[in-house]
């Protein structure tokens, strides 16, 4: 049997993330530029290789003075390093059809560390011009700090700005391709 090759529907997905601020509430971001493509043994996701690439730069948390200081070498330094790359390397299903994890290695500026990150398949379907699609909803957490992004600020309080923890929250539909 050959393999199914999948790739993005970007118009019906988001790559996004959250991290807590001053310790005390969530801030919402995300990527405006993304890139998927996977190859899987079954509609399942048995055996799949997933490719996924953001452009940097193309952060968005909805505050320009923010999403500056973000492209900046305190942080992505999004001139030197324009991508950030997770490529799998395995996949772990779960008792559940509709839930695995995926292990792959994740380079956020020179860094990479493998990462796990939790699917739960919403199904597939076929849109009204015939093509067959499937949505994902992918979570998982990083730690900002192993891939180098450790600028902060100490607060009177004994917190800091910016947690290290960053929670990644995506939804993604890719559409069978030949």
């Amino acid at each position: 049997m050959s393999s199914i090759k999948w790739k993005l529907d970007p118009t019906h997905s988001e790559i996004g993330f959250k991290v807590k601020h001053l310790m005390i509430a969530n801030v919402s971001g995300g990527f405006r530029q993304f890139d998927v493509e996977a190859e899987s043994d079954d509609t399942l996701f048995n055996g799949a290789k997933v490719r996924f690439t953001a452009r940097t730069a193309s952060v968005d948390t909805n505050n320009e003075q923010r999403d500056a200081h973000l492209r900046s070498a305190d942080f992505f330094d999004s001139e030197v390093f324009p991508e950030m790359t997770f490529v799998s390397n395995r996949v772990h299903n779960h008792d559940r059809e509709d839930h695995f994890d995926l292990t792959g290695d994740l380079t956020i500026k020179d860094v990479t560390r493998e990462v796990t990150v939790r699917v739960e398949s919403g199904g597939m379907g076929k849109d009204p011009w015939g093509n067959e699609k499937t949505g994902l909803s992918i979570t998982g957490r990083i730690n900002r700090s192993d891939f180098g992004l450790t600028w902060n600020a100490a607060l009177e309080s004994g917190g800091v700005l910016v947690s290290d923890e960053i929670r990644i929250l995506c939804e993604v539909q890719l559409v069978k391709s030949e």
